[in-house]
């Protein structure tokens, strides 16, 4: 809202922040605002208003910020975040830059976390997203929803940047809690109000189809002490099942456009798992032939890691070993591969040196419930076999 009343997404994004700043100092004092919206759009034009006037080629704007009066209640009649989702999209943008500032701006994640996302410095993400800001006023884009060509430029980055999103708030990559809610949930709101505005785009109904699967699990994910779960053990029965079924329906309405693509690949792979009634009921022979397509369609070697498991579930576990090792040069230095290769090395009956992988992955991942999960279970090991 900021933004499009006062037509500057640069300062606007810094002022909102700064709202944000103010409102976890204040509220816990002084308890929740009536309007807790029109609140944080005040607080941030005051500090707009305050940017504004310690800048003398700016003053002419003075007067139009200082008019503009913030409304008693919140509008709940207009939601900007598509607009802003495709703003940050901008042609403009190299594809990383479009991503990092639209997880900045719109998803609220924090500098160091989108840097860990992308496996650069803090400081090399933050130049990033400076020279993005900066890039879209000076191409002349204005606040407001883009041509229907331009936005179909658009969308592959937004669909990119919505799945990291997600991807953010289903397995955080740092804390102490396996997930955060607020973020999945917010990657599924935007993705039915993308899904809302291209109805007949397959990969956008895919991915709204994936996260939908995929969050069905939630409940059952971790336990009440907030210890990780794996999927072969979790309670099906606790799993939302109405999410499974508008996950099933989105991805047939995706499927039958016949333009098949990653996001509807892994969504297809989700719904294979949801389907099983038990773990030992999971196909894993259609898993490893979707994994072979995806992995064709990506050519990413995280692909390739998940097809090692499927290898392992439905070939054996030698069989699957071999696959993790072709990308170690690119991998092996990152917990999942550490991971993996720990677990079908357990598989193969080879207990020590899967609790001396399992070890090295808890060191090297950042959240904590999955460190205590690797941790505990190397330590189960270690005991088996003493």
């Amino acid at each position: 809202m900021v933004s499009r009343r006062f037509g500057d997404f640069d300062s606007a994004e810094d002022a909102v922040q700064e709202a944000l700043l103010a409102a976890a100092r204040h509220w816990p004092v002084d308890g929740l605002p009536d309007e807790p919206r029109a609140w944080l759009v005040t607080t941030a034009s005051r500090r707009l208003v305050d940017l504004w006037r310690s800048d003398a080629a700016r003053r002419d704007r003075e007067a139009r910020v200082i008019a503009w009066e913030v409304p008693a209640h919140d509008p709940v009649d207009h939601d900007d975040s598509l607009t802003l989702l495709l703003l940050c999209c901008h042609p403009s943008l190299t594809p990383a830059s479009a991503i990092a500032l639209t997880l900045r701006a719109v998803g609220g994640l924090t500098t160091a976390e989108i840097a860990r996302a992308f496996l650069v410095p803090e400081a090399t993400m933050a130049q990033r997203i400076s020279r993005a800001k900066a890039t879209i006023p000076a191409s002349g884009a204005g606040f407001r929803m883009p041509s229907a060509d331009d936005r179909d430029a658009r969308l592959r980055s937004a669909l990119h940047v919505l799945y990291l999103l997600f991807n953010e708030g289903y397995a955080s990559s740092h804390g102490a809690s396996l997930q955060r809610t607020a973020l999945s949930g917010e990657a599924i709101r935007l993705t039915r109000m993308l899904v809302a505005a291209v109805p007949d785009h397959p990969e956008a109904l895919g991915l709204l189809a994936l996260m939908l699967l995929l969050e069905a699990r939630g409940p059952a994910r971790s336990d009440a002490s907030g210890r990780l779960v794996p999927l072969p053990e979790q309670d099906r029965s606790s799993w939302d099942r109405g999410l499974v079924t508008e996950g099933t329906e989105l991805l047939g309405r995706a499927m039958a456009h016949e333009a098949v693509g990653e996001y509807q690949l892994q969504a297809a792979i989700a719904a294979v798992h949801d389907r099983a009634a038990t773990a030992a009921d999971t196909d894993w022979d259609e898993i490893l032939s979707l994994y072979e397509l995806l992995e064709d369609v990506t050519g990413n070697p995280v692909v390739t890691l998940n097809r090692a498991v499927a290898v392992a579930m439905a070939k054996g576990p030698r069989a699957a070993l071999d696959v993790v090792d072709g990308v170690e040069s690119r991998l092996g230095t990152t917990h999942r591969w550490l991971a993996v290769r720990g677990q079908l090395l357990e598989m193969a009956g080879e207990t020590d040196a899967a609790a001396d992988l399992l070890e090295r992955a808890a060191a090297t991942a950042t959240n904590e419930a999955e460190q205590r999960h690797l941790a505990g279970r190397a330590a189960q090991l270690r005991a088996a076999s003493s």
